[in-house]
């Protein structure tokens, strides 16, 4: 049986959870699962992210922000072969906002790694960024079928074609996918 990563580009997902479905609580590992299909093992998933921004006298809304992203995180280490790879947010005043560091290098690094070592015939991204184009080519160079999971939904959200182009198979994250992964609210 083949063996699949996923990879997640934990802060496109929440975009896409929040602009495109109105923020629906999901299962990620169901998640995962779902996107591996019953023909294939899921190796493990992968979630890329950043912690928020404390300033050195933080507010309120910003360490209950902090706590909440802590929450998560702990929530996903739990969950059955999960890893979480956090990278930096750093505020950049040109900007007027933060960004994220290191997620890009790190969601490739682990791609490469594991293609070119054959711990994976399958790699299924979520993610839309043309950024991750040179580690999918090394990851097909080595054999690995590149699977892209994306959405259109909003402008917000936008998967880059340029990889979409990139990889073997492409699919776009539709309502239906994301209702059979939604965690019910207890009543």
């Amino acid at each position: 049986m083949d063996r699949a990563a996923v990879f997640i580009d934990g802060g496109y997902l929440r975009r896409v959870l929040k602009d495109v479905f109105g923020e629906p609580r999901i299962d990620y590992e169901k998640f995962s699962n779902v996107l591996c299909g019953n023909e294939v093992e899921r190796m493990r998933t992968y979630y890329y992210d950043c912690m928020p921004l404390l300033g050195q006298n933080p507010t309120k809304e910003e360490r209950e922000r902090y706590a909440g992203m802590q929450r998560f995180i702990d929530y996903l280490r739990k969950l059955k072969r999960f890893e979480v790879r956090l990278g930096k947010l750093i505020y950049i005043p040109e900007r007027g906002k933060p960004i994220q560091k290191r997620i890009d290098v790190l969601l490739s690094v682990d791609l490469v790694r594991m293609s070119w070592d054959k711990q994976i015939q399958r790699a299924i991204l979520v993610t839309g960024d043309s950024d991750f184009v040179p580690a999918v080519k090394a990851a097909k160079d080595a054999g690995v079928l590149t699977i892209v999971y994306y959405s259109r939904g909003a402008p917000t959200v936008y998967a880059h074609d340029e990889l979409l182009d990139a990889c073997d198979e492409r699919y776009e994250i539709t309502e239906e996918l994301i209702r059979s992964v939604t965690v019910k609210k207890p009543k």
